[in-house]
């Protein structure tokens, strides 16, 4: 109990942007022709809120499955360098780890990395009930906004900016975090490169792949300034 106690009370800042984000989810989708039905299972099999927010307008569309899979891998291209980073601390997670890469949103990314867990508190289950119960707070905000909007009238000018809105909190959040700033200003300035270059419409895969390889390259750099914090 101690440690599910734990994993609440780090978990409530995500809860209170969950449900508001997902509550405009559920407005946005239920606004398309898309019931709370689809918001549950959405929320409970995708679990993607940039992605999910993105699928409404392919859903309503009638976009084409390639265009689908384009898309998903364009929007959630970061997930890789998530993944790559989690390694380490999710080795040893047994029969929960497929689930904890399945539900490695950027929030619940941001609070397991966000310094260790107190005696008494079990790390393995401390990172599923972490990954669980923003999973929770995500589809109930979902299931509920699509609820309110076959009832209430909203205008949803502006919803799907919200999502945009949460990560650059959490970027902030991470940034006062950090000592070291290097990885994000690489990302920054890699990016801002390839949208000048590219375009807002093309320019995040190419980020990818500059970020990438600019982190490859500073791998030992970074390395060594973590090490000489950590001293």
């Amino acid at each position: 109990m101690k440690t599910i106690r734990y994993a609440f009370v780090r978990s409530l800042p995500i809860m209170a942007g969950y449900i508001v984000l997902g509550l405009g989810f559920g407005v946005l989708l239920q606004s398309k022709g898309y019931g709370a039905g689809w918001a549950l299972v959405m929320s409970g099999l995708i679990y993607a809120g940039s992605m999910q927010y993105v699928a409404i307008d392919l859903l309503a569309g009638g976009a084409s499955l390639i265009s689908a899979a384009i898309m998903t891998l364009m929007v959630n291209a970061r997930h890789l360098f998530y993944g790559i980073s989690m390694l380490e601390r999710y080795k040893d997670t047994g029969a929960a780890k497929p689930y904890l890469i399945f539900a490695l949103t950027d929030e619940t990314y941001s609070v397991v990395c966000s310094g260790g867990v107190p005696e008494g508190v079990d790390r393995k289950k401390y990172y599923f009930w972490v990954s669980l119960l923003n999973q929770l707070y995500w589809i109930a905000g979902g299931v509920a906004g699509a609820l309110l909007g076959s009832v209430l009238p909203f205008d949803t000018t502006g919803i799907d900016f919200s999502m945009t809105a949460l990560f650059l909190v959490v970027m902030t959040e991470q940034w006062k975090a950090s000592r070291d700033h290097t990885p994000a200003l690489v990302g920054l300035g890699v990016s801002l490169v390839c949208l000048l270059i590219f375009g807002s419409s093309d320019f995040l895969i190419p980020s990818m792949v500059g970020i990438t390889a600019a982190l490859t390259v500073l791998r030992g750099f970074i390395q060594k300034k973590e090490a000489d914090h950590a001293v």
